[in-house]
């Protein structure tokens, strides 16, 4: 028998952004504890800022019958001249029953002590209390808080709970609140709490009471309002879908209202009112022919038609930010960019003040930019650059939005008659500064954020400051992956043994071989292929980050090409031929001390091949790899370990010859296929 059940657990408003960093987890931590009860089924999971609410159309009234079974020792061991021994009384005793009512069965050839317990399904609503508590408790918003007398915390306050299994109220407490045939609507329509007597007239009521309960609905109301400002005013406005997710979860009756705010503000750079707008009051920014206007929309929760004192009140609010950012703004401007006062700020103990770190950062510049050379950039360019690149945690407007350094930067270095070169560099020193972040632009950029990336990375190993398991409070794994973002952009060489070494020169000493397996670890995760080709990549020796990357996507390429497999088994055996020779070696091939025509055919299309010079590594793999018929018809005919010393040595130099050539590129014999 199956009935519909309704779990609501009201609450104080949630905040947003711990909700939806567990959101991915809400419904499968409840679909684990309804499995391990024996009562997992189909169910949906809506929320609002005051409700979390879990809704089965069908839900058992009882869980299935079951049965257990109990496997013990075997009888010669459970008897003794027909006697029960302890063994047999422990198991017994496990299983509940008396001596009596023990069997026996076969279990991997024995005859061992066997039982089978039948179990009877419990009434689901005898068990629904457990299972809701044990699921709110599961839930992990971050930091949570106490109210009242409670010892229990949770991430707000629980106001009520509200669990109807059909039409019949079921026994709940849950944080010291009961549960009741009652919810509450939207506070404009109803502020008290309304009775209700099942499911059907709970959706109803929620709806008539200004609640849109299903998030999905809400995000489409509110993307159907953007869509409706946008065609009456000629707008764009911009679908931040972090933003648009946060607001999703802290309204119950969403409307997307068009605001404005006075002209003069718009002498702000458009980064800056858009981060106040966003950051602080939820806003979304509006443009028009492309350029940030005077405008802002923002996502009602008031459940009215006339929206007046709404969008008079949200203007209200922006002004006084506006006009500080301003303040900020102008202020900064008159005092100009300048790194005074660095020399007092404290980047890390261990690596002093920020004013270091810009020391120690243009070192590397300088060390980058005679190994790079970019086109039409001076050293005298990069050092101004990095030089000014920190100036702006000095002003007012970094002081108060943390997240514009580099960017305000750039804008008062342009108003200080910079160059467009050092002011992009300045904006873009701290790129990419995500999976999907742009890339530094050009040439010059790239070399300054490099620059900050590696000074970090060894200056915080020299003092012992490496990441462990998950954590990394200071993003050296980030680091390491915009490194080869950058370099592979760029087209820069970038060898990590060799260069990590030329540059830790300058810091205390440690151990660097950490360092440069950080850098393999990274790049291990950073390339989304089979791990095993990395690693053959890996133990060709290999560690320039570009090449490494070429090698990487051309042995990926040809071990998913077809026939890969059957060249596969070939090539391994030339590596199992090869594994006790020093590959490091030069080998020298004679062909007087060849005694079958397929040494001579294998040698002849060997030489070819390896005479050529190739556009590409995939290209040079593939000619390799099509060796595999004479090195078939080699195996075939040839035995590589006769007794003649000269001539075994001479075919195992010729096979060992081949396999070389392949593993400058990648020891396939690491392939996993």
């Amino acid at each position: 028998m199956i009935k519909p059940l309704l779990i609501e657990i009201g609450v104080e408003e949630l905040p947003a952004i711990p909700l939806l960093k567990e959101l991915k987890n809400i419904e499968k931590k409840y679909a684990d504890i309804l499995e391990k009860n024996s009562l997992l089924c189909e169910f949906e999971f809506y929320y609002t800022p005051r409700r979390l609410v879990l809704w089965h159309r069908e839900f058992k009234v009882c869980q299935d019958d079951s049965s257990e079974e109990f496997f013990g020792a075997p009888l010669e061991m459970a008897y003794k001249e027909g006697k029960p021994t302890p063994a047999a009384e422990g198991f017994a005793k496990k299983c509940g029953v008396s001596i009596d009512e023990i069997g026996s069965a076969l279990k991997g050839g024995k005859e061992v002590l066997y039982f089978k317990k039948e179990l009877k399904g419990k009434p689901s609503i005898e068990l629904m209390g457990t299972i809701i508590e044990t699921w709110i408790k599961s839930l992990d918003f971050g930091k949570s808080m106490r109210w009242g007398s409670l010892s229990e915390s949770f991430i707000r306050p629980i106001r009520w709970v509200n669990v109807l299994f059909g039409d019949e109220l079921v026994d709940v407490e849950l944080f010291g609140i009961k549960s009741s045939k009652q919810t509450f609507v939207h506070r404009i329509s109803n502020f008290n709490s309304l009775q209700i007597s099942g499911a059907k007239e709970y959706f109803e009521l929620l709806k008539d009471g200004g609640v849109t309960l299903f998030p999905e609905i809400r995000r489409e109301n509110i993307l159907s309002n953007f869509s409706t400002l946008e065609k009456e005013n000629s707008i764009t406005i911009e679908r931040d879908e972090d933003l648009l997710n946060e607001v999703v979860a802290i309204t119950e009756h969403p409307t997307a209202i068009l605001g404005s705010f006075d002209e003069e503000f718009l002498k702000l750079p458009p980064e800056v009112i858009i981060t106040s707008m966003k950051e602080h009051q939820r806003y979304f920014p509006v443009f028009k022919d492309g350029k940030l206007i005077n405008k802002f929309v923002v996502v009602s929760n008031a459940f009215t038609d006339d929206f007046s004192k709404v969008i008079e009140g949200n203007e209200r609010v922006l002004r006084p930010r506006l006009s500080d950012a301003l303040f900020f703004y102008n202020n900064d401007l008159k005092k100009g960019l300048s790194t005074d006062g660095l020399e007092k700020v404290v980047f890390m103990n261990g690596l002093g003040t920020v004013a270091d770190k810009i020391e120690r950062e243009k070192k590397i510049a300088n060390t980058l930019f005679e190994i790079y050379r970019p086109n039409g950039s001076s050293k005298e360019t990069l050092e101004r650059a990095v030089s000014l690149a920190k100036a702006d945690l000095m002003s007012e407007m970094v002081y108060e939005f943390t997240e514009l350094q580099g960017l305000m930067g750039y804008y008062y270095a342009k108003e200080a008659g910079e160059s467009e070169e050092v002011a992009i560099a300045i904006k873009e020193q701290y790129l990419p500064n995500g999976e999907e972040s742009e890339l530094p632009s050009t040439p010059m950029s790239a070399i300054v954020a490099m620059s900050l990336k590696l000074d970090t990375l060894i200056g915080l190993f020299s003092i012992n400051q490496i990441p462990t398991g998950s954590r990394d409070p200071f993003a050296l794994r980030r680091a390491v992956n915009g490194l080869i973002r950058i370099t592979k952009e760029h087209n820069f060489e970038f060898d990590i043994v060799k260069t990590l070494a030329l540059l830790s020169k300058d810091y205390a000493e440690f151990e660097i071989s950490k360092l440069e397996a950080f850098f393999l670890e990274r790049l291990r995760q950073y390339f989304k292929v089979n791990p095993s080709i990395v690693e053959a990549v890996l133990a060709s020796g290999e560690r320039e980050l570009l090449s490494l990357g070429k090698k990487i996507e051309a042995l990926e390429a040809m071990v998913n090409s077809e026939g890969f497999s059957e060249s596969f088994s070939t090539f391994k055996r030339v590596a199992n031929i090869t594994k006790d020779i020093d590959m490091s070696s030069e080998f020298r091939v004679d062909v007087n001390l060849f005694e079958e025509k397929a040494e001579d055919v294998l040698f002849a299309r060997y030489s070819e091949v390896s005479s050529l010079k190739y556009n590409s590594y995939e290209e040079e793999l593939d000619a390799l790899l099509a060796l595999k018929p004479e090195l078939d018809k080699f195996f075939e005919d040839v035995m590589v370990n006769t007794e003649d010393e000269k001539v075994r040595n001479n075919r195992k130099s010729l096979v060992a010859s081949i396999y070389k050539s392949i593993l400058k590129i990648a020891d396939i014999k690491e392939v996993s296929i």
